[in-house]
C-alpha cells in the first residue's frame, strides 16, 4: 500500500506541472485576446470620432454653399 501512495505521489507531481503549466498558458492567451480586443475597440472608437468629425465638417461646407447660393440669386 505505502509503495502505491508513494508511486501515485511521484506521478502526480508532474502531472499537476503540466495542467498549471497548461492553465498558466490559457490564461496568458485570454489576456492577450482581451487587450487585442480593447485596442480594436479603441481604433474603432477613433474612427468613428474621425468619421463624425469628417461630416460635420462636410455638412458645414453644403451649408455654406447653400448660402452661397442663396446670395447670388
Amino acid at each position: 500500500m505505502t509503495g502505491a501512495i508513494a508511486i501515485v505521489m511521484v506521478f502526480s507531481i508532474p502531472i499537476i506541472a503540466i495542467v498549471t503549466d497548461h492553465f498558466q498558458k490559457q490564461s496568458k492567451i485570454k489576456h492577450k485576446m482581451i487587450q487585442d480586443e480593447l485596442e480594436l475597440e479603441r481604433l474603432k472608437h477613433q474612427n468613428y470620432l474621425i468619421e463624425t468629425q469628417k461630416m460635420r465638417l462636410e455638412l458645414e461646407q453644403m451649408q455654406l454653399g447653400e448660402q452661397k447660393d442663396k446670395k447670388v440669386l
